[in-house]
């Protein structure tokens, strides 16, 4: 276990998997061979994080606004998610992670949706981690969603706080990202995690998903340990926040 190592980490970390199709690009090889390439680094990076013992992961697989890239890299991605929920079934089980997936997911194939609902069903009592995937998500409509589930179970206006409205969104139940980590050299959120990351840490970094190794994870960990987390609140005396989020 590494956990100790660095202190305080971040209790729930969400990452951004950017930089496939660049990756690939500089091999000389096909955007779907960077994918599965970013499918690959999936199962490593979760081993790693879970040897630091981060409680909470999130993981943006696919975008709502994924689906108007080329026809193929679609299909591909979507074969990429079935082979992911597989290996990472049996993998969670013996690792004692419980697996969810976020995001619109009633838009999927009903294969798929079968495999996503018994994956949850089967890892649900695992209690080293909780890893969630974004698949079909959009920040912006996860909102609405909520917005539209409120007014569909007529709630009162005066009953809207955000403790509640929290209770509509697909992470329910789960904390705050302490820790946004984004691959690749962008430096944007594009519309992940939008209500749930507004006190969130954001760590840039330019190496690409394939690439995001130990290495990378450590520096981003040991940055997060040297940022003052105040929240709105002054300097706490003695230097560091908390680093457990609100």
């Amino acid at each position: 276990m590494r956990e100790g190592k660095i202190s305080p980490l971040p209790k729930h970390v969400a990452i951004i998997m950017d930089g496939n199709g660049r990756w690939a690009r500089g091999r000389g090889l096909s955007r779907l061979a960077g994918h599965r390439a970013g499918a690959d680094n999936i199962h490593r990076v979760v081993e790693w994080l879970v040897e630091y013992g981060i409680k909470y992961l999130t993981l943006w697989a696919f975008s709502t606004d994924n689906w108007i890239r080329p026809r193929r890299e679609v299909l591909g991605l979507l074969r990429l998610m079935n082979e992911v929920i597989d290996r990472e079934v049996t993998s969670c089980l013996e690792n004692g992670i419980r697996l969810l997936v976020l995001g619109q997911i009633d838009e999927l194939s009903q294969r798929l949706q079968s495999k996503i609902k018994r994956a949850i069903r089967l890892t649900r009592n695992g209690s080293r981690m909780v890893l969630s995937i974004a698949f079909n998500y959009s920040g912006r409509n996860e909102i609405l969603d909520a917005v539209r589930k409120i007014i569909r179970d007529s709630i009162p206006a005066e009953r809207v706080d955000e403790a509640l409205f929290n209770d509509y969104l697909y992470t329910a139940g789960l904390p705050e990202p302490d820790l946004v980590i984004r691959t690749g050299g962008e430096r944007r959120l594009s519309n992940f995690l939008t209500w749930q990351a507004a006190y969130s840490e954001y760590y840039f970094t330019p190496t690409l998903w394939p690439d995001f190794d130990e290495a990378e994870i450590e520096k981003a960990l040991l940055d997060y340990s040297q940022r003052e987390r105040r929240f709105g609140g002054l300097r706490a005396s003695g230097g560091k926040g908390t680093g457990s989020g609100p």
